[in-house]
Formats: structure tokens, sequence, C-alpha cells
């Protein structure tokens, strides 16, 4: 294999060295450092993802970097609730919810404004989003939305054999989905193919390079896991900063952790954005759906787990207004994504609403 070093590969490994020296020297120009290598460690992260997806394919290519920013971003989520004590009860759902409303509305409206502007209408798998939205739903309300209308304890916590229940089947929805994704109907997630003489605009602005080979993509895989390190890592460093900011701009705290769950996916938003830009929006939305659904079903498990063994109750139960967001966020998707076809007005309706939650996040 002939390896070439370029700053895809050396990004990474500034940023996490970074990283390290911020446990040292904690002033204004460590946080613009950070800042920046926040934002190179994003791009890297999105350049490894597309190198990885090459050779293991649809939807494989887009599950692992859902799950990669996952995994790590539960981690992230689990240490602030090891040292935050029982005022952080309710990070979990914020985040979960953040992530949901940033995947469903955020990054979905973008690519299907710009996928629209671009190629007028674009196609895609009606089965694939169908399912997808399926058990988005079920997850959402079964995990975030019925903590508040249970008996036994009164919500928005869950009581032990409520919370053990809500972690297995959010567990086994998604590990079900994974499953249908992949192998039993892994045709319903590949890329929209036109039938002949349809007319559909192909891929004329993807770039030609040649496939990389199994050890430039294993070398992809190491370096997008070491980007993704990087990025929720200095994510969670300048957490603080963007605390003291919400803080003297006199908004929620809840603003926080939108911020966070944002800088986290920005590697997804972008590769998803990238792939509707070429006429693939049905990578972009095993991306962001995909991203959305992995949010819950693994977050909620190991959150659940973590609560139990150090007796720490959390708090899963969404508010009213969260709730009316959700609801309007799933109504609208499963209307919006309903046809196999898409435009700019379903973009736009969907950034509107992500505008709105944005908003009310500022001013509730």
């Amino acid at each position: 294999m002939k390896f070439k070093l370029d700053w895809t590969f050396i990004t990474p490994l500034l940023a996490l060295v970074v990283l390290g020296a911020a446990a040292f020297i904690q002033n204004g120009a460590m946080i613009a450092l950070a800042a920046l290598a926040l934002a190179f460690a994003v791009f890297a992260a999105e350049h490894h993802a597309e190198v990885v997806a090459h050779p293991v394919g649809e939807p494989f290519g887009t599950l692992v970097l859902a799950i990669a920013v996952t995994v790590i971003e539960v981690a992230l989520i689990v240490s602030v609730m090891l040292s935050g004590g029982p005022e952080k009860a309710g990070l979990p759902r914020d985040t979960v919810f953040a992530a949901i409303m940033i995947c469903g509305c955020g990054i979905v409206g973008l690519c299907l404004l710009v996928g629209g502007l671009r190629h007028h209408v674009q196609d895609f798998q009606l089965q694939g989003s169908s399912a997808a939205l399926a058990i988005l739903c079920a997850l959402s309300v079964l995990t975030l939305v019925l903590p508040n209308f249970t008996s036994t304890v009164v919500g928005p916590a869950l009581s032990t054999s409520q919370l053990i229940f809500v972690g297995v089947i959010s567990l086994v929805l998604y590990v079900t989905f994974v499953f249908v994704q992949t192998i039993r109907h892994r045709d319903y997630f590949l890329p929209f193919t036109p039938a002949a003489g349809a007319g559909v605009q192909e891929e004329e602005d993807a770039p030609h390079a040649p496939p990389p080979t199994n050890g430039e993509a294993w070398t992809a895989l190491g370096f997008l896991l070491l980007s993704l390190i990087a990025v929720v890592g200095l994510a969670k460093l300048l957490s603080p900063a963007v605390e003291a900011g919400v803080a003297a701009a006199g908004a929620p705290e809840a603003v926080v952790g939108v911020i966070i769950a944002a800088l986290v996916l920005l590697p997804e938003g972008l590769a998803a954005l990238r792939a509707a830009r070429l006429n693939r929006l049905q990578t972009s939305l095993n991306l962001a759906l995909g991203s959305a659904l992995a949010s819950i079903g693994l977050t909620i498990p190991t959150v659940a787990v973590v609560s139990i063994v150090i007796d720490q109750p959390i708090a899963l139960g969404l508010a009213p207004k969260e709730i009316v967001m959700l609801a309007l966020t799933l109504l609208v998707s499963v209307i919006t994504l309903g046809t196999g076809r898409s435009t700019v007005l379903q973009g736009v309706v969907h950034l509107v609403i992500f505008a709105a939650f944005l908003f009310l996040s500022v001013v509730p």
C-alpha cells in the first residue's frame, strides 16, 4: 500500500496533542486553539468516513460513522454523569432530544434543501425511510414521553424495573433495525437506482478517484476513530467556555446541550450534506436517521445500566414544549419522507421546525 501523509492524517494527531496540552494549560489562547483544532478534526473525520464507506459499501459505510460517533458520545455522557452527580440527571434526555432534532430536522432539512436546489427532484428508497421512521417514533415516545405518564414513580423518572425494561426494548429495536438494514432487507437502504430512461441525473459531480485498498480503508478507520475522539474530547473541553458564554447571554442552560450535540454531530452532518450534493440522498437519510436511532438505541440502555450501578437517578421525560416539538418533527417526517421523492419544499419545512427548536431553546 502506498501511504500518503496529508493533512487528514496530521490533523487528528495534532488535535489530540492540543487536547492533552489543555489539561495543563487553560487560557484564552488555548481555548481558541482548541476551537480551531475541533474544526479541522471534524473535516478530517468526514474525509476518513468517506474512505471507509467505499470498500464496505452502503449502508455499512454510513452505519460505521453513525455508531462510531454515538459510542464516543455515550462515553462522554457517562463520564459527565459519573463526575457531575444528581444535578446531571437530565443530561442523557437533553442530549438524545437534541440529537433527534438536529438529525431529523437540521441535517435532513439541509440535505433536502441543498439536494433540491441542485437536482430539483431527488429519489430515495421509501421502504428504508419508512422503516427508520417507524423505529424512531417508537423509540422516541417510549423513552422520552412515556416516563411522564407512569405511576409507579412520579415522572420524569422511572422505577428500576421500568428503566431496565426501557433499556432492553431500546436495544432490541435498534439491533433489529441494524439487522434489517444490513442483512435481511439491505436493498431498502441502498442508493436509489432509477429505471432505464428515467432521466434522473447521475452523480456527475462525484470524484472519480480509484477505490481505496483494504489497507488504506483500515488506516482510514483508525484515523476516523482518532478524529472522533478528538472531536468529542475537544467539545467537552470547550463546554465550560460555551456554558460561560450562554450564561453571559442570559440563555437557558439547555442551549449548552444543543451546542455540544451539534459539535459532536458535525462529521455526520458534513458527510450527509456532501452525499446530497452528489445526488445520493439515500446515503444522507441513512446517516441522519441512523444517527438519531443510534443516539437513542445505544445511549438509553447504557445510561440505564450506569444509573442502576451507581444508584444515580436519571430524568428521561421531556417537558411539554419539547414533547410538542418532538411530535411535530415525527409527524412531518412521516409525511415529507413518505413519498420516496423530495424537493426544496420538504427541506424548507424541516429547517423551519429546526429554527423553531433553536429559537425556543434560547427563548423558552
